[in-house]
C-alpha cells in the first residue's frame, strides 16, 4: 500500500502540473476559437462570396483552430512531436490518396464558386453535357438538358475541360447557311435574305443583318444569313428566321438545289410510266 501511494505522489508530482496545464490551455482554446470563429463569420457575412463558400472556409478555420489546439495540448503533455507529425503525415496521406477524385471535385466546386465562369440559371455545355445549370454544390454541378433530363457533372472534370457558356452575354448571334441553285441572280437572293431577316420578329436592327455568298459548291451558291438577337430570345427568334428566309425563297422563285433535284426525279418517273404505257 505505501508502495502504491509513493508511486500515486510521484505521478501526480510529475505529470500533475502538465495536465492542469493542458486542461486550462484546452479551456481557454476552446474560447479563443469560439471568438476566432465568430470574427470569421462576421468577416465573410461581409463578403460578396458564395453561401456555400462562406459555409466551407468556416469550417475549414475551425478545423484548422481545433488541430492547433490539439497539437498544442499533446506538446504540453510531453508527447513526441515528431511521432504526432508522422501519425498526422500518415493519415493525410492515406485519406488523401482514398479521396483523391472527391477533393480534386471539391477543389473544383470551391473554384467554380469563387471565380463563377457560369452560375445557376446559364446554358453551358461542357464534358458532353448540355443544358442550363440547375445546382452548384460543392462536389457536383446539376445540368438540366432540354428535354428535362437531370445530368450531374463532377466539379473537377467542368475545371479541367472547355466550358461555353452560351447565355453570359445579353445579346447572341444567329447564323444560317441556305443552298441556292447557281443559275440565279445572286444580288436577287442577297436581298431577298437580307428582306427576311431584318423583318424577323425580336431581330435588332443593331449590328445589322448580314446575308452574303460565302461560298460556291459545285453548281450550288451558299448564302449565309446573320442576324442579332437577345439571349432570352434566341430558340425563337432562330426558328422564326428559318421560317420566313425559305419563305421569301419560296415566294420569289428560287429553289433549293435539292427540291430541284427531287421535282426532277419525280418528273422522270412520271415520264417513264407514260412510255411504258
Amino acid at each position: 500500500m505505501e508502495e502504491f501511494k509513493s508511486k500515486a505522489i510521484e505521478i501526480i508530482s510529475t505529470y500533475g502540473g502538465k495536465l492542469l496545464l493542458a486542461v486550462a490551455v484546452l479551456i481557454v482554446g476552446l474560447i479563443v476559437i469560439k471568438f476566432l470563429t465568430k470574427f470569421v463569420v462576421k468577416m465573410l457575412k461581409k463578403s460578396k462570396l458564395d453561401g456555400t463558400v462562406k459555409s466551407v472556409i468556416r469550417n475549414a478555420v475551425k478545423i484548422f483552430l481545433y488541430l492547433v489546439l490539439v497539437i498544442g495540448i499533446i506538446e504540453i503533455l510531453g508527447v513526441s512531436m515528431s511521432s504526432v507529425v508522422a501519425v498526422i503525415a500518415s493519415c493525410g496521406l492515406a485519406v488523401g490518396l482514398a479521396l483523391q477524385g472527391a477533393l480534386g471535385n471539391l477543389a473544383g466546386g470551391l473554384m467554380i464558386l469563387i471565380f463563377k465562369p457560369f452560375k445557376v440559371g446559364d446554358f453551358i455545355e461542357s464534358t458532353g453535357a448540355e443544358g442550363w445549370v440547375k445546382d452548384i454544390s460543392i462536389f457536383y454541378t446539376t445540368i438540366m438538358t432540354m428535354d428535362n433530363k437531370q445530368i450531374f457533372v463532377p466539379n473537377g472534370d467542368l475545371m479541367n475541360a472547355n466550358v461555353t457558356n452560351f447565355t453570359i452575354a445579353d445579346k447572341r448571334r444567329i447564323d444560317q447557311d441556305y443552298k441556292i441553285t447557281n443559275d440565279i441572280d445572286a444580288e436577287l437572293v442577297k436581298s431577298v435574305l437580307l428582306e427576311a431577316a431584318s423583318t424577323t420578329k425580336d431581330v435588332l436592327p443593331d449590328p445589322t443583318p448580314f446575308a452574303r455568298m460565302t461560298a460556291v459548291d459545285d453548281d450550288t451558291y451558299i448564302f449565309t444569313v446573320r442576324a442579332w438577337c437577345d439571349t432570352p430570345k434566341y430558340w425563337d427568334v432562330y426558328f422564326d428566321l428559318i421560317e420566313n428566309c425559305s419563305k421569301a425563297l419560296a415566294e420569289n422563285g428560287i429553289d433549293d438545289p435539292e427540291e430541284r433535284i427531287a421535282v426532277r426525279l419525280v418528273k422522270d418517273e412520271d415520264e417513264e410510266e407514260e412510255d411504258a404505257e
